[in-house]
């Protein structure tokens, strides 16, 4: 079984494609809630708090069983067990995108520390694949927050690994590492990682005096919108430039 949480949620069961058996919207935020929540079992009332966040239906016991059948339809009824509280049973090779994705970064900080750099790089290409993906979209709900919040933060060290890694292997991966570092400057603009990656890739591609500028902006954001300014860590940087 293959589960795609981000992006357009899909489920292959075999090479079939499941997801069409859900029922709209909900349907699918309750297959999401399930398997982000496995194998703890959830609670009736748990459940229809999550995909009917807002207002849930005047008879929500009857529309969360309905829900259930439908899914039950989807994925086998071996797969959807208990009554007062629900579990979700998968098989143990189940291949999760968001799961997946969560051990490819860790293995590119591994490959890091390691100085792999290459596999570092192709690690976090993996992980930026899913992390880049929307998550229920037009879906709202506090616990979709939460996950739309840790997939925008991994996306944010996907950048910051392929732009190390890019710096580290130069040639033609410093360009990549730029553009990663000002996609991290766009995403995050008050983190100073992104600005310090810039610098050094700018400074690895001989635009020392890019570099510099680089530093001013951030220096100039920093003090206009929080009255603070940059860490040691770039200032130690800007210095050796100037030196």
């Amino acid at each position: 079984m293959r589960v795609q949480l981000s992006g357009r949620l899909k489920v292959d069961i075999g090479g079939h494609h499941a997801t069409p058996a859900l029922r709209g919207m909900q349907g699918r935020a309750l297959l999401a809630y399930l398997i982000l929540n496995r194998p703890r079992a959830i609670g009736r009332e748990e459940l229809v708090g999550a995909i009917w966040p807002q207002e849930p239906p005047t008879d929500a016991g009857a529309a969360l069983r309905t829900q259930l059948s439908h899914l039950r339809a989807a994925l086998g009824r071996e797969s959807v067990v208990g009554r007062s509280a629900i579990e979700l049973r998968l098989p143990d090779d189940t291949w999760v995108d968001v799961e997946a994705a969560d051990r490819a970064i860790e293995a590119a900080g591994e490959a890091m520390r390691g100085s792999s750099w290459r596999d570092a790089r192709d690690a976090a290409r993996a992980a930026l694949k899913v992390a880049e993906g929307p998550f229920l979209p037009g879906f709202a709900a506090p616990w979709a927050d939460q996950v739309r919040g840790e997939l925008a933060e991994l996306e944010l060290r996907c950048h910051e690994v392929i732009a190390r890694a890019g710096i580290e292997l130069g040639g033609s991966e410093v360009a990549v590492a730029e553009r990663s570092a000002r996609t991290l400057i766009r995403l995050a603009p008050f983190r100073e990682t992104g600005y310090m990656l810039l610098m050094r890739a700018q400074v690895a591609s001989g635009k020392s005096a890019e570099a510099l500028r680089t530093y001013d902006e951030l220096r100039r954001l920093l003090n206009a919108e929080l009255g603070s300014a940059p860490g040691a860590e770039v200032q130690e940087l800007h210095r050796e430039l100037l030196g």
